[in-house]
């Protein structure tokens, strides 16, 4: 399993995509893998887009377990975190999305002024030795679109957008995120229909 964190392209992404941002499914979402998630937007660009699901944990799986498969030492509060469910792609690889505070050289993709994400297992090490950024959530898998693809699914109403906070990325109530995105925009969730109109 070590042999999957690889690292990551690090890089500033180009302003005019929605890197940084958080996509919230809509109610209409037909993947039962999407349904009601949050996906913070590590990379989106002319050639597709990358990001994690942060409102969904891998089943019963929390830090200590992963970290014990890894053969790295880990105490303290951290030991009973969750690992999150990133996404159905790769889940075998892990990634780690995290505070700004922690940069490893070569390895860490930072998002926007607060936020990075590293898929180096040295962000592990340095969180096991209480060395490692304030705010992380680690998970295994993402979610990847091809060129152009996540524009069609914005325009087919699958995907609404808000600007990421410290709350929908890190806060510990994953159940409640998705309604507290929606209420970020001033939507009701109950009064969403479950089939988006179209302009």
């Amino acid at each position: 399993m070590g042999q999957k964190w690889e690292s990551a392209r690090s890089g500033t992404p180009e302003p005019d995509f929605l890197s940084g941002q958080i996509l919230i499914a809509m109610p209409g979402m037909q993947d039962p893998r999407f349904q009601r998630s949050l996906i913070y937007l590590c990379a989106h660009s002319a050639d597709g887009a990358m990001g994690l699901i942060v409102n969904k944990t891998a089943d019963g799986l929390k830090l200590k377990d992963l970290f014990g498969k890894l053969d790295i030492p880990i105490g303290g509060g951290i030991a009973s975190a969750p690992v999150h469910y990133g996404g159905p792609v790769e889940i075998g690889r892990g990634f780690v999305l995290h505070s700004s505070d922690y940069c490893s050289d070569d390895a860490t993709l930072q998002v926007d002024a607060g936020t990075s994400m590293t898929a180096t297992l040295d962000v592990l090490h340095a969180m096991a030795s209480d060395h490692g950024p304030h705010h992380a959530i680690v998970a295994l898998g993402y979610a990847g679109w091809a060129p152009g693809q996540l524009e069609v699914e914005l325009q087919q109403n699958g995907w609404l957008a808000c600007p990421a906070d410290e709350e929908l990325l890190f806060g510990v109530d994953a159940d409640a995120k998705w309604d507290r995105a929606l209420a970020k925009l001033g939507i009701d969730p109950a009064m969403l229909s479950s089939t988006g109109g179209r302009a």
